[in-house]
């Protein structure tokens, strides 16, 4: 039988997510309590500036771009202070949001705008060219394009966001109304085995629901008002707001339980120090390969980080030594979450009181959630053997974007979505993630499909076959893109023709895509005989390279 959270139901309302936040009854903390500040510029939104921009550009939308229920807004751009309000006003207009990692090249971009639908993007300044070139392969006039961000266009071309508004007022507008577990709130992007991201389809009560789910899992430890500093809890937020684990756990958590969200547009170490020194945070979501850094980088020494009570990890599996490893040099706890894009994400968080007896462990099942272990034949498993991870619950998303096949393959005949994660649960209700069904390579907490990096390599002239596996790096504790390529006849197998093909590479895909665990040159690539490529043979051969070199 499936097994059901330990911890008690929360009561999901029936709402979308702008009544859910704005509309409530049952806000402890002041309209000017400060939700949103920019790291660099300080400058900030109140909870009710942040409502009146939201409201401004939603309006805007129908005014300015005749806005429709359904239509889809793109997101271009690193972390911003802005971005709440877009994505609210978005909301308001019954528009859906669909963000894309500000890394995509010019291709990867227009993939996700033509797929999505998206109607209009907003980006900022840096990236304008790029956004301008993949919206016109998208067919998104210049003119539905904005920007966010203190930068503007010297020229004016280009509007920014505050621009975008109802001025004339003779029109007045109405929220759209919105069915919670019907329309959809955002569209992000997941990778899968075919090669191609997919759209991945949340919901406003998958949303409301994890937002509630996250409340009932922190609950009692973080604090709006001031009882561990004078501003309340402070979180630092360098994890993408792209990625639904930004735009849960920090955009949307932030507002609902009034603690402050610090923005930063990306990670560096000495930064990442010195906001958390200058702003006294106290809590910070953040990936393995950050908590390597906080082991070893030296510049940590040169800050004091001691108003941090608690970081949660999650993207890729903890080690005991690196947990400990943290604790012994900052005397800072970690816990550890674990989620999905599918499940708005999360599922499981370990609690703060047992973060030091559970060490390696996901935590504990949410509320309102169910989960279940099935072997390869797809027949449930007793609790306590390993099998794949399935889960079934409100914060579970609808399926995949014109992907009914695929979102059909994506759950059991029961209605349990397949994880693709391997993992089993103890006798205390601990779950634990040990390996994983599917071929994604997670690189610092990024997915990157070895079908889409193959199918590129199959495109340079040079290359006969390949195949893609990912590695993990025990010095960078994430795991590493490495390719096995069959060259074409004739071609020398040299370290100027791996040069050549990694440059080829990195011009046409994001930085996490890249081919960090080296080319190698081989004969043949391992195939089934359905032609399917066999990755484990190949990691298992690399894994012995690996431990012969080690023993050498």
């Amino acid at each position: 039988m499936p097994v059901s959270s330990t911890l008690p139901p929360v009561e999901v309302p029936q709402q979308d997510i702008w009544a859910f936040l704005f509309e409530r009854k049952d806000r402890e903390y002041p309209d000017d309590k400060v939700i949103y500040r920019d790291a660099d510029t300080g400058r900030s939104y109140t909870y009710a500036q942040t409502k009146t921009a939201a409201h401004e550009f939603g309006k805007g939308l129908k005014a300015v771009w005749e806005w429709r229920k359904g239509d889809v807004l793109a997101l271009y751009s690193p972390n911003c202070v802005d971005t709440p309000a877009i994505t609210w006003g978005t909301l308001w207009a019954g528009g859906i949001v669909s963000p894309a990692n500000p890394a995509y090249r010019v291709d990867e971009l227009a993939f996700q705008l033509k797929d999505s639908g998206a109607k209009a993007l907003i980006t900022q300044l840096p990236f304008l060219e790029n956004a301008r070139k993949a919206c016109a392969i998208a067919g998104i006039p210049d003119d539905m394009i904005a920007l966010i961000g203190d930068a503007r266009e010297p020229n004016g071309r280009t509007k920014h966001f505050g621009s975008v508004r109802n001025i004339s007022g003779a029109t007045r507008y109405r929220r759209t109304k919105i069915k919670p577990n019907e329309d959809l709130a955002f569209l992000v992007y997941s990778s899968g085995t075919t090669g191609k991201p997919k759209g991945v389809m949340l919901t406003h009560s998958n949303i409301v629901a994890n937002i509630l789910q996250l409340h009932a899992s922190e609950s009692g430890h973080l604090d709006w008002k001031g009882q561990h500093n004078n501003e309340g809890d402070k979180i630092l937020a360098f994890l993408p707001f792209f990625h639904i684990y930004g735009l849960t756990c920090l955009i949307m958590q932030s507002l609902h339980r009034g603690f402050q969200l610090v923005v930063m547009p990306k990670f560096e170490i000495e930064y990442f120090c010195q906001i958390i020194e200058k702003h006294k945070i106290t809590f910070v979501y953040l990936v393995p390969p950050v908590l390597l850094l906080l082991t070893k980088h030296p510049v940590i020494a040169k800050y004091d980080l001691s108003s941090l009570r608690m970081v949660n990890c999650g993207a890729a599996p903890l080690t005991h030594e690196l947990v400990h490893a943290v604790y012994k040099r900052l005397q800072l706890p970690v816990k550890q979450g674990y989620g999905l894009s599918e499940t708005s994400p999360t599922t499981h968080v370990q609690p703060w009181e047992s973060w030091k007896d559970t060490i390696g462990s996901v935590g504990k099942l949410l509320p309102n959630l169910q989960a279940k272990y099935i072997g390869a034949d797809g027949a449930e498993l007793p609790v306590g053997q390993v099998g794949e991870l399935c889960v079934k619950g409100p914060n579970v998303f609808k399926g995949y974007l014109n992907q009914p096949e695929m979102t059909k393959q994506a759950f059991t005949e029961d209605g349990f979505f397949k994880t693709g994660d391997i993992g089993y649960e103890d006798k205390n209700s601990f779950f634990y993630i040990t390996d994983r069904v599917k071929e994604l390579i997670k690189y610092k907490g990024f997915q990157v499909a070895p079908a889409e990096l193959e199918g590129l390599l199959l495109d340079h002239p040079k290359v006969n076959d390949a195949a893609v596996i990912g590695l993990h790096s025990n010095e960078q504790h994430t795991e590493l893109p490495r390719a096995y390529i069959v060259l074409a006849a004739g071609v020398e197998k040299s370290d100027k023709t791996k040069a050549e093909i990694n440059e080829f590479v990195n011009s046409k895909v994001a930085s996490h895509k890249r081919l960090r665990g080296g080319i190698f040159f081989i004969d043949e690539v391992p195939k089934g005989s359905s032609g399917k490529i066999l990755r484990r043979v190949l990691k298992d051969q690399a894994l012995k390279e690996e431990e012969l070199k080690a023993k050498l």
